[in-house]
């Protein structure tokens, strides 16, 4: 579309006091006759772990290539099926070992690097994780160069699992050997990262009486946002108009959150409106997460949706046994089907993000056609705590680097995740010759 005097700088902000809301992909960001190299739109990576390993009974699918059947566990991607990569026969070497399973899947999963154990339990020793090269080579393009969330309070100090540092099993994403980057688990605080900074207190009462009297954040940009409405096209007002609408959604339930929140014990891990609802605080890391992308807040996150050896229960399934404990079912059927279920549980939580990114329109494409959502875990089978063929699904088409719709099957045990992680730089734009235990890069990413 063609709009009246120079097109709209695609770092476009709307501001106000104390807040700056970057914008979604507009057609006004383009010239009319720019071409196609002025029309590239930015590539993201994204990365979703679950803990406690998976039953792979149930989550590797039938048939490979083309014709593949979508397993019980995958089911809730079958509506997304030519946007689907399925990887099997990925391996996390570094990640067997004497004790510690659970601290060593969650330090290994991007880094590729076996953890240390050290006397000191506030140090660890481990390596860059992948997300995080990523974010170091580009992340100065964006507002923040990566953005890491998670469902589950977590800790970073004291032994957690094996005599290992909690740091290890906490945490996925690795700035350097001794630095972790922990998940935020606060929407408010993520909120106010990506937007602006609002006033904020630990008392409870006082928090009260702010969230009473604060403004939508709506409200301090209203003045930009009706300058910029009036230089749009129609197409461009409706998508703005949606866009808002969906921070403003965001916003309510976020306080809602608080509201709610009449904990009074200040020793609590769980912070001040932390939805204590699993399937709402999972939505609002979905939405968050999905806006940033259309927004270009960031172009690489992390989303933990539990931390390892988690022991959260589900009451929403209809049972309240805690998550670990289930995946060490001896073989017991009913036990089995209930970690199944909260296994399928957590991957439809998932597949809401999908379809949120392949709804949001982006240039001649979505905003998933642009990014590479990975979703998996670093165990397979949770009983026998295996570190080798884990599960691994691949989402999006990388801006055409990839081409989805199959399943595919790497050999033996050659291949380390690793190499995964390498060639999802490479389709960045960002080059790493080396990741933890790598051995090269993959194929079939491509080939049909």
């Amino acid at each position: 579309m063609i709009v009246t005097g120079k097109h709209l700088p695609r770092r476009t902000f709307l501001r106000g006091l104390g807040a700056a809301v970057a914008l979604p992909w507009l057609d006004a960001m383009v010239p009319a006759f720019a071409a196609p190299a002025q029309k590239k739109t930015p590539v993201r990576l994204v990365f979703g772990y679950v803990p406690n390993g998976m039953m792979m009974r149930d989550w590797t699918p039938k048939g490979v290539g083309k014709d593949f059947e979508f397993s019980r566990i995958l089911k809730p991607l079958e509506p997304f099926r030519e946007d689907v990569l399925i990887l099997t026969g990925l391996h996390h070497r570094n990640g067997e070992g004497s004790g510690g399973d659970h601290a060593r899947a969650s330090a290994t999963y991007l880094t590729g690097v076996a953890p240390k154990r050290v006397s000191d339990l506030a140090a660890i020793e481990l390596g860059i994780s992948v997300d995080q090269i990523a974010a170091q080579a580009i992340g100065s393009r964006t507002r923040l160069p990566s953005l890491e969330l998670g469902c589950e309070a977590t800790r970073s100090v004291g032994a957690c699992d094996g005599g290992f540092s909690c740091a290890y099993m906490n945490n996925m994403s690795f700035r350097d050997a001794t630095t972790p980057v922990p998940p935020e688990t606060n929407p408010r605080a993520v909120f106010e990262r990506l937007y602006g900074s609002f006033a904020t207190d630990p008392d409870p009462k006082v928090r009260e009486r702010l969230n009473h009297n604060r403004k939508s954040m709506l409200d301090f940009i209203s003045a930009d946002t009706e300058r910029l409405t009036a230089r749009l096209g129609a197409g461009d007002r409706q998508k703005l108009d949606e866009y808002l609408t969906s921070l403003r959604d965001i916003e309510k339930r976020i306080a809602r959150a608080e509201k709610d929140d009449q904990d009074p014990t200040p020793a609590m891990d769980k912070p001040l409106g932390v939805p204590s609802d699993f399937l709402e605080h999972a939505a609002l890391n979905n939405d968050m997460l999905a806006i940033a992308l259309q927004a270009d807040l960031t172009r690489v996150a992390s989303l933990i949706y539990a931390k390892e050896a988690s022991t959260r229960s589900y009451p929403e399934l209809g049972f309240a046994d805690a998550h670990h404990p289930l995946t060490h079912h001896r073989g017991r059927a009913e036990l089995i089907e209930k970690a199944t279920k909260i296994q399928c549980h957590h991957l439809a939580q998932f597949a809401s993000l999908v379809k949120k990114l392949k709804a949001m329109q982006e240039g001649e494409g979505t905003v998933l056609d642009h990014s590479m959502l990975v979703y998996g875990s670093s165990m397979s089978d949770p009983n026998a705590h295996l570190h080798y063929n884990v599960p691994c699904v691949l989402v999006g088409r990388g801006d055409g680097s990839i081409k989805p719709g199959r399943h595919v099957v790497y050999p033996g045990i050659e291949t380390p995740q690793t190499n995964l992680w390498l060639t999802l730089l490479d389709k960045m734009g960002v080059q790493a010759e080396k990741l933890g235990d790598s051995t090269g890069k993959v194929d079939h990413l491509t080939d049909l």
